[in-house]
């Protein structure tokens, strides 16, 4: 994976200093090489993390009248490279980055459709003097951009953006709003900043001197569903051992994540397999911390610990497995730093403590391999199934949209909270396609998995991207491949949820790839800590943080309410924040995070 920064502009001269300084503030996704090209109207820089053909990646990469610079990774390069050749082409080397340019070159915008994989890449055509733009499907790589006097400026990271003078870190009320009401999802397309835009997923651009065009190019669409649970269950099978495999191309070393849980185990089980073809051995890693088992309280949403069921799949695939264990204060310490990753207030220590394992696997390899998103696309959640949180009008996961309210610096009333929210949960519903005669049930599910793709997925996938790119990791994510997100779109709910289980089709389509326990293990979040010590940590540092004569925290949030919330222990936000792992301690957390923001972005709210 890399970074990509840019910048058109048919009015003004364009700095190419500004441009190197956009390419140093994205050293840590590409730490291997960088690159510029320069020429009328256009520069364009690239830093690049090498994982696929070291001499003939290089980038930016230019091809006749056409040169991109591209981040992410395709899954189908042999394929497309395959029909390219019969075509006439001809290739310097096997990295998908040229495959990527001479698939523009030969099919204009229209290759993104032919994509399989994770990117952001940018395309100038000299001859055309036009730029253009586009994101996977699924939105797992990044792209942000502001539009200019004259021009757009374009780059991986919103940090970049700000080394462009014409781009300020300033927030509108809405900004505020989001950071309070949505946060830590963002409004799809919406960069939370006044001037910034986020190119959503499965979206292209255009950019000349006429101005800006941006298109969808991929939407989910209802389909009949016509084959039984048998076939249905082999078909994701296949779907699924088809991703992974993929996924484990690389010409540097790759791992998995393993945390005991059915989606890690199942990609770290496949792996396994594939690696002893190859005559290797896995390396699988976890996360834990210090003192869980002492600590840990069994919950609904967390019935029992990790730990026993890595070992037990450590074992069972014969990996070589690596512990990574995190302490209290390591996680507030890195709250700054995540937030600094993700570049807004994200999802507390859930950021922090993958920002920190992150750090600990680029020890050892470059490329890992995920299980985010299973979930999402098969139904995993308690929203899922929950029938008072499945037919909320609202973000099922962020029912506490009243409280939220409350704690703005000029509250607002439930009512106006809420109504706030709903504006963005309707747009996205507006996107939803049924097919005639779907009874309510159905139709709601579809609603479900739109609402958690384009919102919920998305907020852990800016997660994953930024975490692991700070450290040059690059985070492969199988169940992102587009044709399972296709395929589970349109599996009636009654099979998804076989034998009433989260994911009920997955783990019987896995039947023999896991041992019995672990394959119908009820599901478990991503593991957080149970320290009580954590929670005294963050109170502590909130009330300093409102202590202080220019704290920036009370520009968006009230400082009264926040002391009565410190003062009750919690007790007076009756819901979490976000999902099932921000509770009270991840609300301080995330508070301490806005201030942190605040402070390093200098950021200005504006009336």
């Amino acid at each position: 994976m890399c970074g990509i920064a840019g910048e058109i502009n048919f009015k003004n001269e364009i700095n190419e200093q500004i441009l190197r300084e956009m390419s140093i503030c994205l050293t840590p996704r590409g730490p291997d090489a960088d690159g510029f090209y320069k020429d009328e109207h256009v520069c364009l820089a690239h830093r690049r993390l090498i994982v696929i053909d070291p001499e003939n990646g290089k980038q930016p990469m230019t091809a006749g009248n056409y040169t991109l610079v591209y981040n992410g990774e395709l899954y189908n390069t042999d394929e497309l490279r395959a029909g390219l050749v019969g075509k006439g082409y001809q290739f310097n080397g096997h990295s998908d980055t040229e495959v990527v340019l001479k698939s523009f070159i030969e099919y204009g915008e229209r290759c993104v459709e032919m994509f399989n994989g994770i990117f952001a890449f940018a395309v100038w055509d000299r001859k055309e003097q036009r730029l253009f733009m586009a994101r996977d499907r699924i939105g797992v790589k990044p792209l942000f951009y502001a539009e200019t006097d004259g021009g757009i400026v374009f780059a991986s990271e919103i940090k970049a953006l700000f080394k462009h003078p014409a781009v300020k870190p300033v927030i509108t009320r809405e900004g505020a709003a989001q950071i309070m009401l949505i946060g830590p999802a963002r409004i799809v397309g919406d960069g939370v900043f006044r001037d910034i835009r986020d190119l959503p997923a499965a979206y292209c651009a255009w950019f000349d001197s006429g101005g800006l065009k941006v298109k969808p190019y991929w939407k989910l669409s209802a389909k009949p569903h016509e084959e039984n649970f048998e076939e249905s269950a082999r078909h994701v099978r296949e779907l699924i051992f088809d991703a992974v495999k993929r996924q484990l191309v690389s010409d540097v070393g790759i791992c998995t994540f393993l945390s005991g849980g059915l989606d890690s185990s199942v990609i770290s089980a496949i792996a396994a397999k594939e690696f002893e073809k190859r005559g290797e051995k896995l390396h699988t890693f976890s996360i834990d911390y210090v003192h869980n088992h002492e600590n840990f309280r069994a919950s609904e949403f967390q019935p029992d610990e990790d730990a026993p069921y890595v070992r037990r799949m450590a074992e069972f695939i014969g990996s070589e497995h690596i512990n990574v264990e995190l302490d209290t204060p390591q996680l507030a310490d890195a709250l700054e730093d995540s937030t600094f990753a993700r570049d807004l207030p994200g999802m507390a220590d859930v950021d922090s403590s993958l920002f920190l394992f992150c750090r600990e696997i680029k020890k050892h390899f470059s490329v890992a391999v995920s299980g985010e998103c299973a979930d999402e696309i098969f139904g995993g959640y308690p929203w899922y199934h929950k029938p008072e949180v499945l037919h909320y009008d609202g973000f099922p996961w962020a029912t506490s949209v009243p409280e939220r309210g409350a704690l703005m610096k000029d509250p607002l009333s439930p009512g106006d909270a809420e109504a706030f929210v709903r504006h963005a949960y309707n747009d996205c519903l507006a996107g939803v396609d049924y097919l005639d005669g779907e009874d309510a049930s159905q139709r709601r599910s579809r609603e479900m998995f739109i609402l958690n793709l384009k919102y919920f997925m998305a907020t852990l996938l800016d997660r994953k991207d930024r975490m692991s790119m700070a450290h040059g990791l690059e985070v492969r994510v199988p169940f992102c491949d587009y044709r399972l997100v296709e395929y589970a779109y349109n599996i009636p709910r009654e099979f998804r949820d076989y034998r009433d289980r989260e994911k009920g089709i997955v783990r019987y389509a896995m039947t023999g790839v896991l041992p019995e326990d672990v394959l119908w293990r009820k599901k478990s979040p991503y593991p957080k800590t149970h320290n009580p010590n954590y929670m005294r940590l963050l109170s502590d540092r909130l009330r300093e943080v409102l202590k202080a004569d220019d704290c920036r925290l009370v520009e968006i949030a009230n400082a009264d309410r926040l002391r009565e919330l410190l003062d009750t222990d919690g007790a007076s936000f009756t819901k979490n924040w976000y999902g099932q792992l921000m509770t009270v301690p991840q609300i301080y957390a995330y508070f301490l995070q806005i201030e942190s923001w605040m402070r390093r972005y200098d950021v200005t709210v504006s009336e």
